[in-house]
């Protein structure tokens, strides 16, 4: 997510690009619908890892390398700054750009690149990645950010939800517990919402989230535990939402690049370096080890709903 608006600049300064993206497998989905993306390329990294010694490991690596490489590319630039994407710059045939070691956030990916840049570690991430594709490409990176995302189609059905409901869509779920927000807050965010004519749906993505948006549904009036969805439908239900209220996860941001009123919360992470990062329409509460309050909550979204 972080890297869409860096795609879109490179589309709209350099005429006639032609981009193609490598990304982890899971998130490959939300690089598809960047409207100048031409062609995916998933790496499966974390599973390769997990199971070297398989061949079928050594198989999916040899198609990996083999899409990669069938290419001549003029420029390969690597925003994540890790030895890990710079190993796997390496692997692609052209000149390859990066941060430089004070930039980078492993100083040794810098190692690996052909023309180092430095960018300002005390930006956002977004900004980063703008700045270092302007760079690697030599145009300014300037003006709003554009994710260039293209979801089409409708919303898909929710079971005991009616077409004129007005909802907000909440996302409970990330990947470390002190990112979470707490079940009572939710509950307490639940029934301000139901208050002012908004029911709320829950979304996950594991069975032990599943868990944890039913314990928080119970005293919640009108809440809806999502069935299992895609990244893509719940993109399509997220651009329906008078509101979308996230912890620090992924949905959140896409949430966010689809212009949809976000607020996000953070207790985990310094939400200055990657936190939402919009055109107004967001807002990030909290800092690490600083949780939001409820009215902190309320708060920001009477505020978001004034700009609507």
């Amino acid at each position: 997510m972080h890297n869409c608006p860096a795609v879109s600049d490179v589309a709209r300064h350099v005429p006639g690009a032609v981009i193609d993206w490598v990304v982890e497998e899971p998130f490959a989905e939300v690089a598809a619908l960047h409207a100048a993306v031409r062609r995916v390329i998933p790496v499966a990294l974390r599973q390769w890892r997990s199971h070297l010694l398989a061949s079928a490991t050594w198989t999916e690596f040899s198609a990996f390398r083999a899409a990669l490489r069938a290419e001549d590319y003029d420029v390969v630039i690597d925003s994540q700054g890790l030895i890990k994407s710079a190993l796997i710059a390496t692997v692609a045939r052209g000149r390859r750009h990066g941060l430089d070691r004070d930039s980078a956030r492993e100083a040794l990916a810098a190692r690996f690149y052909d023309a180092v840049h430095a960018v300002p570690s005390g930006l956002h991430a977004v900004e980063r990645n703008r700045r270092l594709a302007a760079a690697a490409l030599g145009y300014g990176a300037d003006g709003d950010s554009d994710y260039g995302l293209r979801v089409a189609g409708i919303a898909p059905a929710v079971a005991g939800l009616h077409a004129s409901d007005r909802y907000a869509l909440l996302l409970t779920m990330t990947s470390r517990d002190d990112k979470l927000w707490p079940e009572e807050s939710w509950r307490s965010l639940g029934a301000w919402l139901e208050q002012r004519g908004l029911r709320s749906l829950l979304a996950w993505g594991t069975e032990e989230e599943r868990r944890r948006c039913l314990r928080i549904a119970t005293a919640m009036e009108g809440a809806v535990v999502l069935q299992r969805m895609s990244l893509v439908e719940l993109a399509r239900l997220a651009r329906g939402a008078q509101c979308v209220v996230g912890v620090d996860t992924g949905l959140a941001h896409f949430a966010a690049a689809l212009d949809v009123p976000v607020v996000g919360l953070y207790g985990g992470s310094d939400p200055a370096l990657t936190g939402l990062h919009g055109n107004g329409r967001v807002r990030n509460l909290g800092n690490a080890g600083a949780r939001p309050a409820v009215s902190e909550v309320q708060a920001a979204l009477d505020e978001l709903k004034e700009k609507r």
